[in-house]
């Protein structure tokens, strides 16, 4: 052994549990499928909105061209506004869930981590 190498830790340190979680338990609790729930409900309509907001701006782009090229401002035309719009969407989605994950799924996700660890902050 090295003067850089030290021996492995003879167990773990003071106030760790020693045993693993048991997951399937865990992940079958009645809080981890509530938070579960509650993720989904709030991702996936959110996720199939933006979907299907995008793929109106893609068929729009096809299949309407001349819809798309209507000038609304100087060189500026409906294609260039719903594209920038995607942008803005996906910014003020993100903003959204960064605040509602904030408010409803962290400190649930909190608890549960808490009580898998054994400990209490």
């Amino acid at each position: 052994m090295s003067t850089t190498e030290s021996p492995p830790p003879s167990g773990p340190p003071s106030g760790e549990r020693t045993e693993a979680p048991d997951w399937a338990t865990v992940q079958a609790s009645p809080e981890f499928q509530q938070l579960r729930s509650r993720l989904r409900k709030f991702v996936f309509p959110l996720t199939g909105a933006f979907l299907a907001w995008y793929l109106l701006y893609v068929l729009l782009a096809s299949y309407a061209p001349s819809f798309m090229a209507i000038k609304l401002v100087g060189n500026i035309n409906v294609g260039l506004v719903f594209g920038l719009l995607q942008f803005v969407s996906t910014f003020a989605i993100t903003t959204w869930y960064v605040k509602w994950a904030d408010k409803h799924f962290d400190p649930a996700a909190t608890a549960i981590r808490e009580q898998i660890e054994g400990t209490k902050r």
